[in-house]
């Protein structure tokens, strides 16, 4: 199958990306990386009339600092997460999860902004900046807004974005030295979809932890905070008994769908022992 005869359109900047949409209106798509969409046109699950590439808005690219936080732009794709030093100092965990994504191949390709605005629930990406509390910047024709992670993904491929507008950037609160953070995920074999995964950043005071963000994968139809065994952490510090009692916490915090894989009990299990693994992390590393 081959994709329906769309016009293109060349974007120079964010306003002539979303005048662009505007005109094109539900028969207009963005792309950049496309390695969602460009598929999904093949398969003529997306047929739109318009696509809108916005590969050459220079404002979209780039990694600074911005005061207590780092800006990634939305064109910052998967393998700069290995090799951008700010990353690897303010944002440890996207360098944790990015030799995890898919292929080398898809990598190379795949953007940040792309990965989060699709919003795949198996998908690194939406976890980590979960997990870190990062906020979304959106621009559309009311302006310029930001969104937590927490209030940006809604549901299975639904998102906070409305019709037209266009995810800009991804802003992170820098890492501190007093917090770890630990990835990792459960698959048959390395670059598939995860049967489970999981991000977390912990701050810890004098051995206690302080805070703590849970955040897995592959286990409902958006990223999901741990919140129950979250709770089971903070004022503690990270000793076996706490580990199992976070464990036991996500019996509350995960509801993972019935599939023909994976069962939602044996998913569940996964998910404990996973939980253990990187808890186990954390409290040597503290």
């Amino acid at each position: 199958m081959k994709a329906r005869a769309f016009s293109y359109f060349r974007a120079r900047t964010v306003e002539e990306a979303l005048d662009a949409h505007a005109r094109g209106g539900d028969e207009a798509r963005f792309i950049a990386g496309g390695q969602s969409l460009v598929p999904a046109l093949a398969l003529r699950l997306q047929a739109p009339r318009i696509l809108i590439d916005i590969n050459h808005i220079d404002e979209l690219r780039g990694v600074r600092r911005d005061g207590e936080w780092l800006r990634i732009g939305a064109l910052t794709r998967h393998c700069e997460m290995l090799s951008e030093p700010l990353i690897a100092e303010f944002a440890p965990l996207l360098r944790a999860a990015a030799p995890f994504v898919a292929h080398p191949a898809i990598r190379n390709r795949g953007t940040l902004g792309g990965s989060v605005a699709l919003a795949d629930p198996s998908s690194e990406f939406p976890a980590v900046v979960l997990a870190l509390d990062a906020e979304i910047e959106i621009a559309g024709a009311a302006g310029r807004r930001r969104v937590r992670a927490g209030d940006f993904f809604l549901d299975l491929f639904e998102t906070a974005l409305a019709p037209g507008e266009l995810l800009v950037a991804v802003h992170i609160p820098l890492f501190r030295s007093n917090q770890r953070i630990a990835f990792d995920e459960l698959a048959r074999r390395r670059g598939d979809y995860a049967l489970v995964g999981c991000g977390i950043v912990g701050s810890f005071e004098n051995d206690l932890i302080q805070d703590i963000r849970i955040a897995f994968f592959s286990v409902g139809n958006v990223p999901t905070r741990a919140r129950h065994a979250e709770a089971a952490l903070v004022g503690a510090r990270m000793d076996a008994d706490r580990i199992v009692a976070a464990q036991a916490g996500l019996d509350n915090d995960l509801a993972p769908a019935d599939s023909d894989d994976v069962p939602p009990a044996m998913r569940l299990h996964l998910a404990r022992v996973l939980l253990g693994r990187l808890l186990g992390r954390i409290g040597e590393a503290a």
